[in-house]
């Protein structure tokens, strides 16, 4: 990507640009050819996400129901979503984002969890289906680990670790040293492998700090660079609650098939029930009873307005939670993620975790995952759309030019481009390599995968060196 010319002989184009442009050409290449398929499944299934939740939500929350003047008691209403599942325990309760929408409870049976839509007016159960379920959730295991689990996520993982390398060799590439700003910024509008290559040098320059916080934001995710790389030292310390006692379940236990729980406490331990910790909560002293209406009328006193989340005590040692952020489109404002545990014997406030206490990095995820996501709004929506658009434009354009590109009679080759013979400086390029490799994994160990196969296979078989050449 550079005012080089493309139907130039290796041999002409040696003569006058730097041999690392060549070198950078190539691994953009053979980064792309891995990264491509899979930015791709990305873009769409991001975009299926973002207009499925932003118009139909997830799990029965935009359910409508007739107001009236008062809704029944929480209990009251979670007496007939139990109802409705015989033998199930119920797990948690949705309170509606409205008057006018329907109220959410989710009740396991074997296992298995299931959402019961209910009128919060009359306890009348609307809808029962596994949670899960919908076509936001079939795109979301796509785009999470292609509904292939563990191997799924290693293979997005090093999807977004090579996509860093596609955005510096492009912008090495891209960046104006002849022509000028004006060529790098403003697209011409040539014609053949010209334009398509002008065009897709400047979206490319322009949306590449984006795709980066894109990158970035999904790999915090993934299991190798997110949960064992940042994550682990970005997590809430759980010894900021004073004199709590802990449970040995993690918070990352509450999370079901999917990431629920905010980022930056998914690896803290939870507190446990059954102490004289804590401050006041539900006076349980004073002949409150503990239970799900006592723990909604708390939520509300402290701050819990319109739809929040509330997971029942799970085993004797387990709390109350009463959670609300914006990765699970509580609210459309991450600085206003919240999450409260209530020990479940004595109605004590055990901990209140707020976006202020996160640790910078907790709150660039917090922020960060509601931008990734899109759920601050329909601008949000609008403008990551526009950005998935973008990123399926760069794959085709570079399918494109690569087929322009290809000498003729081509046949099955690859054609990828040349491997300099010179390489001055040559140790900068294997420092930035090694800087790659620290900084993602799963990246170094593909590249370094791939070089030695170019460099200790490919160029000792002629036979595979011509098809790939």
């Amino acid at each position: 990507m550079t005012s080089i010319d493309p139907t130039q002989s290796p041999a002409q184009a040696r003569s006058g640009v730097n041999p690392f442009y060549f070198a950078a050409w190539r691994w953009h290449f053979y980064a792309g050819l891995f990264v491509i398929p899979f930015f791709c499944i990305l873009a769409v299934t991001g975009m299926l996400m973002l207009w499925i939740s932003w118009a139909d939500g997830r799990d029965g929350e935009r359910t409508p129901v007739i107001p009236q003047e008062a809704a029944l008691a929480v209990s009251e209403q979670a007496e007939g979503a139990v109802a409705a599942i015989p033998g199930g325990t119920l797990k948690q309760y949705v309170a509606p984002r409205r008057d006018d929408l329907a109220a959410i409870f989710r009740v396991d049976l074997e296992g298995e969890a299931n959402m019961v839509v209910v009128d919060p007016y009359t306890a009348e159960v609307l809808e029962i289906f596994p949670r899960r379920s919908g076509w936001y959730d079939f795109a979301d295991g796509i785009h999470s680990n292609l509904m292939l689990g563990v191997t799924g996520d290693r293979m997005l993982e090093i999807a977004a670790s090579l996509g860093m390398v596609l955005i510096a060799t492009g912008l090495y590439m891209w960046w104006p040293r002849e022509a000028g700003w004006r060529a790098a910024l403003i697209p011409a509008f040539g014609r053949g492998r010209a334009l398509w290559r002008s065009l897709h040098g400047v979206l490319g320059f322009w949306i590449s700090i984006v795709l980066a916080f894109f990158l970035v934001s999904g790999l915090a995710w993934a299991g190798i660079w997110g949960e064992k790389m940042v994550q682990a030292w970005s997590q809430f310390p759980a010894e900021k609650w004073d004199n709590v006692p802990l449970s040995d379940d993690i918070h990352a236990s509450m999370n079901h098939d999917r990431k629920e729980v905010p980022w930056a406490l998914e690896q803290t331990p939870m507190p446990a029930s059954g102490s004289h910790a804590g401050h006041a909560g539900v006076d349980a002293e004073g002949g409150s009873a503990v239970d799900i209406d006592t723990l909604d009328t708390l939520a509300r006193e402290i701050g819990f307005d319109a739809r929040y989340q509330l997971n029942l005590p799970n085993g004797e040692a387990g709390v109350w939670t009463i959670n609300r952020d914006s990765m699970n489109t509580d609210d459309t404002d991450p600085t206003s993620d919240r999450t409260v545990h209530v020990d479940q014997f004595t109605g004590n406030i055990l901990a209140d975790v707020r976006y202020a206490d996160y640790s910078l990095a907790g709150k660039a995820m917090a922020v960060g995952i509601a931008l990734h996501m899109g759920t601050l709004g329909l601008w949000s929506v609008l403008a990551n759309t526009v950005f998935c658009l973008s990123v399926l434009f760069l794959c085709v354009s570079s399918v494109v030019m690569w087929w322009k590109r290809r000498p003729a009679g081509a046949g099955g080759r690859l054609a990828a481009p040349p491997l300099p013979r010179d390489m001055p400086m040559w140790q900068g390029a294997v420092l930035v390599g090694l800087a790659v490799s620290l900084a993602f994994p799963l990246a170094g160990l593909t590249l370094i995968t791939v070089l030695a196969l170019d460099v200790l296979v490919l160029q000792r078989l002629p036979a595979l060196r011509r098809l790939v050449s």
